[in-house]
């Protein structure tokens, strides 16, 4: 039998794509379902957005365009991270556009980790983190973020997995699945830790602009962090572009040298109209305000499930209000049972769609994350019979 790749043997799929499967085929049976476990805003992108990228059509962008993205983007893209991240890029050798975030983090992993580097990433994290490491051929080492802690690894956690090996650690703040950010003095920490030790710090910001009772700092915004700092962001969340595929790097000129080689050889180039588009997006005041206006949005259903909480008062689902992103990991630890076993018992028996907190490392046993990018009725409708069924057990 002809051999396949080994290192795909070390990671799983997606436990929130086979969810997702799971309930299309459940609802194409006729089954009513509350779908609370996509990541995917619930608003539409923007009309405006959608004529920029037709007008880019019918004026003839439709061929290959330039492999680090049009310098109209770029110029976007150093501008909105000045703006709302208060940090400087030169946009002709400092950002890459890529296809989506994962691309973009593809590319800054491909740029700088070596056959068996170690990688540093928090437990509980979005899967992909430590998937891409691994088809990378890196070592992970998953960093305990605790509840008790409010889902921020213990400072001392870093030293203690620190060995001759390490080269990258990986943030994701506000975090998928928890919501979690670190404070701005934790943050400079962990810039004086990389910077003793030589490592690089890949900040995944995607969920940057979506915050609730005070702005996450970026982990580039401190002196002297951009030489070892590598961004990864894109306008699926923030713009409700999730379907569009366009994201960005933003690195030391000598990563985005190695990145762009990464993205001349897996992707060529990103399609020319959807650049306009994305340029269009991010600088475009009216835009701004509907992005504000979809975190206010999201801000009104973390606040319904906080009341609701109160209101229903139980041991068995405990909440942690998030500070940014979307989601609620609830806390179901009472029950004393398996996140798997819990979300297929919930979808089973009261028809709502969750992905299991086992999904997203060991920290995240016994934990569901809820999505609250979705209708307030459904939110609602579907935190109470997430209640109705833990009591009930």
């Amino acid at each position: 039998m002809l051999n396949l790749n080994t290192q795909f043997e070390l990671i799983r799929q997606s436990a929130t794509v086979a969810m997702a499967d799971r309930i299309l085929a459940l609802k194409a049976s006729g089954k009513s379902i509350v779908g609370l476990q996509v990541g995917d805003p619930d608003f539409g992108t923007h009309p405006a957005i959608a004529e920029s990228a037709f007008q880019a059509m019918q004026a003839g962008q439709t061929h290959y365009g330039p492999s680090t993205g049009t310098l109209e983007l770029r110029k976007a893209i150093a501008a909105k991270l000045q703006r709302d991240e208060g940090v400087d890029y030169d946009p002709a050798s400092e950002i890459l556009v890529t296809h989506g975030g994962i691309h973009a983090y593809y590319t800054a992993m491909q740029s700088i980790l070596n056959p068996g580097d170690e990688v540093l990433i928090p437990d509980p994290s979005w899967a992909t983190h430590s998937n891409m490491a691994i088809m990378l051929r890196g070592n992970v080492i998953r960093i305990p973020a605790p509840a008790e802690n409010g889902f921020i690894p213990h400072f001392d956690s870093w030293l203690k997995a620190l060995t001759p090996k390490t080269r990258v650690i990986v943030l994701n703040y506000p975090s998928n699945p928890t919501g979690a950010f670190p404070s701005r003095d934790y943050l400079q920490k962990l810039q004086d830790f990389a910077k003793e030790h030589n490592l690089w710090i890949v900040s995944d910001e995607v969920y940057g602009s979506l915050y609730y009772e005070g702005k996450p700092t970026s982990a580039a915004d401190f002196e002297g962090a951009k030489e070892r700092t590598i961004l990864v962001n894109s306008l699926s969340k923030s713009y409700a572009m999730t379907g569009w595929r366009v994201g960005f790097l933003a690195a030391p000129a000598r990563v985005i040298q190695n990145a762009l080689k990464a993205g001349q050889n897996s992707i060529t180039c990103v399609a020319p109209f959807i650049q306009k588009a994305a340029a269009f997006a991010l600088t475009d005041p009216k835009i701004q305000d509907v992005t504000a206006e979809m975190r206010a949005a999201y801000g009104r259903r973390r606040e319904l499930v906080i009341r609701l909480s109160h209101e229903l008062e139980s041991d068995r689902v405990k909440i942690i209000p998030p500070q940014g992103a979307f989601y609620f990991f609830l806390d179901l630890r009472e029950l004393k049972m398996s996140s798997v076993e819990m979300c297929e018992k919930i979808l089973d028996e009261e028809g709502v769609g969750l992905v299991p907190g086992s999904a997203f490392g060991e920290q995240g046993e016994g934990f569901i994350r809820m999505t609250i990018a979705a209708s307030e009725e459904d939110v609602e409708a579907g935190f109470r019979k997430i209640v109705k069924w833990a009591e009930r057990q």
